[in-house]
């Protein structure tokens, strides 16, 4: 196991591959299938977990929902203070996710929210609107994915 270097083998790429495909999988199938033994799996599983490599969770289809809005949010900051602004952000309802980035944008965050009338709350009146760090945003409203989202 390479975890060590920062690196993941062979073994735990195809593992996260078919937890990504069903992350109810049972760890005895994922053996079978990797020709391994069952405790290799839940040995390496554990490791990606306490590493913070790997999470399982339950994630939402909005595209599957009906009445639910989803953006991506670019966000410019007036000063260059993301961890504290991150963590207001992530306490907004409605927020999936908030990324660093390079490029235009200082910050991306995903938004999930009920119409188009809460998304514009969301940033002018509500949310990111209550916040004077912020000098920009772009908004993008997501239409479809099929690899964000598994079908419900």
């Amino acid at each position: 196991m390479t975890l060590a270097d920062g690196e993941l083998d062979i073994l735990e790429q195809e593992i996260i591959m078919e937890l990504q495909k069903d992350a109810r999988k049972s760890f005895k199938s994922i053996a079978a299938k990797l020709k391994v033994s069952e405790s290799t799996i839940s040995n390496r599983v554990n490791r990606l977990i306490e590493h913070d490599i790997l999470k399982l969770e339950a994630r939402v289809n909005p595209f599957q929902l009906k009445n639910k809005v989803v953006a991506l949010i670019g966000i410019n900051l007036k000063q260059r203070d993301h961890e504290s602004i991150i963590r207001k952000i992530q306490e907004i309802p409605g927020v999936t996710s908030v990324w660093v980035t390079t490029g235009k944008y200082d910050l991306y965050a995903e938004v999930m929210v009920d119409s188009i009338n809460d998304l514009n709350n969301f940033i002018f009146k509500k949310g990111l609107g209550l916040m004077d760090s912020i000098s920009f945003t772009e908004t993008n409203i997501m239409l479809h994915s099929q690899t964000k989202y598994l079908k419900i």
